[in-house]
């Protein structure tokens, strides 16, 4: 294992180390940040009610059919 840190310098490959480490622990908050569970900051969005699709009568036909009454 020490041959290892002879064709390395300990420093540098440290320093890289935590460099990568912390790019990844950024990446994974903002991935969660994004999500709509996982988002400590803002809390949850209020979700979309889903709405059934109803048919809504024409306004044409439906004055029609008041003028036939």
């Amino acid at each position: 294992m020490y041959r290892m840190w002879l064709i390395f310098d300990p420093r540098r490959t440290l320093i890289a180390l935590f460099a990568f480490l912390l790019g990844l622990a950024l990446l994974i908050h903002f991935i969660l940040l994004s999500t709509d569970r996982f988002n400590w900051i803002e809390g949850p969005r209020a979700s979309r009610a889903k709405t059934s699709q109803i048919e809504m009568p024409d306004t044409h036909v439906a004055a029609l059919d008041l003028r036939l009454l």
